[in-house]
C-alpha cells in the first residue's frame, strides 16, 4: 500500500466545484441535517472539508470528509467552502473514508450531563434542541439523570461503562420482563449488578460465541 502524502492546503474552493465521494459509507438523517443547517445559520462556523483533486474531471475536488456539511452550507446559499485539499491517490482515500468518517471517541456520561445543565441553563431545552441531537424531552430527562454508580462487585481498579437511552412504555414493560427471567439465579449482590448481568445473558442470546 502506498505511504500517505504529508502534501495539503488551506484552500476555499466554489461549492459547484466540490463532489461527494459515492463510496462513503457515512449517512446523516434529514432530523439530524436540520440542525446542522441551524448551527452553521446559527455561529457563522463549520469545521473545513476534506477534499481531494478529483482526476477523472480537472477542477473539481472530491469530499472525503464533510458531505452533510456542504449539504447544509448549500442549503445556506453559501457560494465558497474552506477546505483542506489533501493530494491522495485512491487507496489512500479508501482508508480515509473508513477512517475519517467511522472513528470517534465516546461520551463520558457525567461530563456530558454537565455540559447539558450549562446549556439548558444559559438557553430554553427548546431551542437548544434545534441544535443538539436530542430532542426536548431528551434532553429534560438527561439534565435530571444522576450518575449511576459502578457496580458494587466491579473488579478492583476496574470502572463501568454506563449506558444511558430512551424507550417507550411497551418497550419498558418488554425489557424488565426480560430481564426478570434472565436474573432468576442470580447472586449478583445490587440492582445495578444484577440488572447488568441479566442484560449481558439476554444480549448473548445474539451473540453466543461471546
Amino acid at each position: 500500500m502506498p505511504k500517505p502524502t504529508a502534501k495539503s492546503r488551506i484552500s476555499s474552493i466554489p461549492i459547484e466545484k466540490l463532489v461527494a465521494h459515492p463510496d462513503n459509507p457515512n449517512r446523516m438523517s434529514k432530523r439530524n441535517l436540520a440542525k446542522l443547517v441551524r448551527n452553521i445559520e446559527r455561529t457563522g462556523r463549520y469545521e473545513p472539508l476534506i477534499v481531494r483533486p478529483w482526476h477523472h474531471e480537472r477542477g473539481l475536488f472530491q469530499i472525503i470528509n464533510g458531505r452533510h456539511r456542504r449539504l447544509a452550507l448549500l442549503e445556506l446559499g453559501y457560494e465558497t467552502v474552506d477546505t483542506v485539499v489533501w493530494d491522495v491517490d485512491d487507496a489512500e482515500a479508501d482508508i480515509l473514508l473508513a477512517t475519517l468518517n467511522q472513528l470517534g471517541g465516546r461520551n463520558v456520561l457525567d461530563k456530558r450531563l454537565a455540559l447539558l445543565r450549562r446549556l439548558s441553563g444559559r438557553m430554553q431545552v427548546r431551542e437548544l434542541a434545534k441544535f443538539l441531537p436530542q430532542s426536548a424531552s431528551q434532553i429534560e430527562r438527561l439534565s435530571d439523570l444522576k450518575v449511576p454508580k459502578a457496580p458494587g462487585n466491579a473488579a478492583s481498579g476496574s470502572i463501568g461503562n454506563p449506558l444511558v437511552f430512551f424507550v417507550s412504555d411497551e418497550q419498558q414493560e418488554i425489557i424488565d420482563k426480560a430481564l426478570s427471567l434472565a436474573r432468576q439465579g442470580s447472586s449478583k449482590k445490587t440492582k445495578a449488578a444484577r440488572n447488568a448481568a441479566a442484560l449481558t445473558c439476554v444480549a448473548r442470546c445474539f451473540n453466543p460465541t461471546s
